[in-house]
């Protein structure tokens, strides 16, 4: 079956979350007088990422909404009670810092340019809509996706394969016709396999040794995607591309 399509995560994929993220919270604390007090930039921000992880998987799970989540993670952080009014304000003064760090990888436009007469291309990711729509519109890269689809409008987030078979259902394209392309092993690369998917797990960091799962390629860079697509190692003939 030709493929027709790239699904991508975002974050920390083609928007660097993870550099963008600490330059943000480590401004805000340092801002806020409180950076000595929760044990200095990497105990701090090894707190933060805690704080983070914990709150984030309630909101998958659909124990939070999502500035609900937002406002457990500043509580949980400070490790004090904060009415809604002071958690709002204190995050969103973290969300200033953090949105002025904003960064896309250096190879992020590239990649979507070469796809761009390839391939469909739309996002699915764990986030809410209205966040990665904001993100996407403010880093300049909305135009290249047809559809941004999100675990708070599908009903399941990665790795349940019912997200990404959403996500493909919400293209009018069958799972074989998408290749999905995520940073992380497990919850990108695999949940795309097992729900029937092409899988492209980016390896920035070369963590992943030489063996790869069954039906996973990895990537290095995002430039080394569209050979990948055109056919050079994988998904099929050059004349397989609509």
């Amino acid at each position: 079956m030709p493929l027709r399509a790239v699904l991508w995560d975002l974050d920390d994929t083609l928007f660097d979350y993870t550099g963008s993220d600490r330059a943000g919270v480590l401004r805000h604390l340092r801002t806020e007088g409180l950076l000595a007090a929760y044990g200095g930039e990497e105990v701090a921000l090894a707190r933060w990422r805690t704080a983070m992880e914990t709150q984030f998987a309630r909101f998958l799970a659909g124990e939070l909404g999502f500035l609900e989540h937002r406002r457990a993670r500043a509580r949980t952080f400070l490790g004090v009670p904060l009415g809604d009014a002071e958690a709002d304000a204190w995050f969103g003064r973290y969300v200033a810092h953090y949105e002025a760090a904003w960064e896309l990888f250096p190879d992020a436009v590239p990649a979507l340019e070469a796809l761009a007469p390839l391939v469909r291309q739309a996002v699915l990711s764990n986030s809410s809509t209205a966040n990665q729509e904001r993100k996407l519109t403010a880093l300049g890269i909305r135009e290249h996706f047809e559809a941004v689809l999100c675990a708070d409008g599908l009903g399941h987030a990665k790795p349940a394969p019912e997200a990404f078979r959403a996500a493909c259902a919400a293209l009018a394209l069958a799972p074989a016709e998408v290749v999905y392309v995520g940073d992380r092993l497990d919850v990108d690369a695999l949940g795309a396999r097992d729900a029937g998917l092409a899988a492209v797990w980016l390896d920035r960091a070369g963590t992943g040794g030489e063996r790869l799962p069954p039906g996973v390629r990895r990537i290095r860079e995002l430039t080394e995607l569209p050979d990948l697509v055109r056919g050079v190692i994988g998904f099929g003939a050059p004349s397989t591309i609509r």
